[in-house]
């Protein structure tokens, strides 16, 4: 974390010594601030690189003193694999290969000495085996026909529909690579070792790359049916992270944008963080929600929209927080005099989770009904934030956190009153976690056309992902489709078609 921090000029004593007292307590109260300000940028900046990752308040056992509710169902370990199951019945979809082991010769019987013959019965067993990945050249021969009469032309066979017409990579193998990398988050590099590792040694990973790019442009209409489906929800998520542009652009400092909805989601790469990029968004959506942080950049976007809206006579924009970054900031205490009124705001929240939590995948009544027992909640904690706030230094950590919380207090409520929209934005974090990792391994793109292709395949392998969608069985129909003229799906069609053909 680089702070830039100002140079302070400390008074001499001599100048202490004419102040009167009223200015001595000025002095005194302002430099108190100053210490808790920077008190707590090194507590975030130690947090930040020394820390953890996790939001997950630690498990501590019940003392004499606390309340422990003896009717609390105990906490029940997420269910395994059942190992007592054959193979073939736990892993339904996997092909069986008979292997049948016999005798090099008639075994004689261990009581009377007599060779023995075949009963028919055997005894079954199952295990577990791997084929190892090959990698196979194909040598295409079209045939060629000529005339038989006036001997002036040849035509040759059409050759089949592929990704790359005339390439070096069939169209299994660019599948292969692009899910390598936006799925798996394997840096082309280390795909062509593990190739090499194969005995397929000198696969050119540039290559591979510009065959990732042409395949982007290949899907170039699922990536806008996609869009264009997410735009149409009701309740819109959105939030962006840093992408480093390596080379190909003045700006090294790109932002991939990503907007959601609860079946899809899809990427955008800019390189600028202003709101103009949400804005261009927003006016081509139908919501009436946007869930995000309290970046100013999608507030500027909303009312730009919305003044469009009223024009138009169109229903405007509501902004809706997210809850998950207003705990974060009770988290984030600086010093152990803020222990207690801050973990009181944590376990609040813990009772609202508790209560999210009992409504997950619920209809919309129960969900309603227990959004209603969190509202006395909240109130409680604007309250308490109204009274505590004047006990702490403006400064201070403690202050900041109560005034995110009061001054956003109807942004972070508003997902009471519609049960579409999630209490929380962690929904959007995590469809750009592939993204946050993958930059880890591969830096960024060399080139705007390697932004693009990167927002193209991140949004489908995302949207898949997202409703339980195999990416790869997804990829392969949708090459089918563009090859064969049919028109594109997106992953949430492509499911119900699947479900359709299945009944």
């Amino acid at each position: 974390m680089a702070v830039k921090l100002e140079k302070l000029a400390l008074p001499s004593v001599p100048e202490i010594e004419s102040l009167d007292p009223s200015a001595l307590v000025c002095l005194a109260k302002e430099w108190r601030e100053r210490l808790e300000y920077y008190q707590g940028l090194l507590f975030r900046a130690n947090k930040a690189r020394f820390g953890s990752s996790s939001e997950r308040s630690p498990k501590t056992p019940p003392t004499t003193q606390s309340k422990v509710d003896d009717d609390a169902e105990p906490l029940v370990p997420a269910p395994r694999c059942d190992t007592t199951k054959q193979l073939s019945e736990r892993y339904p979809n996997a092909p069986i290969q008979i292997e049948t082991i016999g005798f090099a010769e008639p075994p004689c019987c261990p009581q009377c000495g007599k060779g023995m013959q075949d009963s028919g019965m055997t005894e079954d067993s199952e295990y577990l085996t791997t084929a190892p990945k090959e990698y196979i050249i194909v040598r295409q021969k079209r045939q060629k026909h000529r005339c038989g009469k006036c001997h002036s032309s040849i035509v040759t066979a059409p050759s089949p529909a592929r990704i790359v017409p005339g390439g070096s990579y069939s169209d299994e193998m660019i599948i292969d690579a692009t899910l390598s990398k936006f799925c798996d988050l394997i840096p082309m590099e280390r795909y062509c070792q593990m190739a090499a590792r194969r005995g397929l040694l000198g696969l050119p990973p540039h290559s591979l790359i510009v065959g990732t790019i042409k395949f982007a442009s290949f899907l170039a209409s699922v990536h806008q049916r996609i869009k264009k489906y997410t735009l149409a929800t009701e309740v819109l998520l959105a939030d962006e992270t840093p992408h480093q542009m390596l080379e190909g652009d003045a700006k090294k400092r790109w932002y991939l944008w990503g907007f959601s909805s609860q079946k899809s989601c899809f990427f955008e790469c800019h390189d600028t963080r202003s709101g103009d990029v949400s804005t261009a968004v927003l006016l081509e959506s139908v919501c009436e929600f946007l869930l995000t942080d309290v970046y100013s950049g999608y507030g500027k976007s909303i009312r730009i929209a919305n003044e469009i809206r009223v024009q138009k006579n169109l229903k405007v924009i509501m902004p809706a927080y997210c809850n998950a970054h207003s705990r974060r900031k009770f988290k984030d205490r600086d010093s152990a005099e803020l222990c207690q009124d801050a973990e009181w705001m944590v376990e609040r929240y813990k009772d609202i989770y508790k209560l999210n939590k009992e409504a997950k995948d619920q209809p919309s009544e129960v969900v309603q009904k227990k959004r209603s027992e969190m509202r006395p909640i909240f109130e409680a904690m604007r309250q308490e934030a109204q009274e505590k706030i004047g006990k702490y230094s403006s400064k201070s950590q403690m202050a900041t956190a109560y005034n995110y919380f009061l001054e956003n207090y109807e942004g972070l409520t508003r997902f009471l009153d519609n049960c579409l929209i999630p209490i929380d934005n962690n929904h959007s974090e995590r469809i750009l976690r592939s993204h946050v990792v993958g930059r880890k391994t591969w830096y960024g793109t060399h080139s705007k056309r390697s932004a693009e292709t990167a927002a193209v395949h991140f949004s489908i392998v995302e949207s898949c992902k997202m409703i339980g969608v195999n990416p790869r069985e997804f990829y392969m129909d949708a090459v089918r489709r563009n090859h064969t003229k049919l028109g594109p799906l997106t992953p949430w069609e492509y499911k119900q078609q699947q479900t359709s053909d299945t009944c």
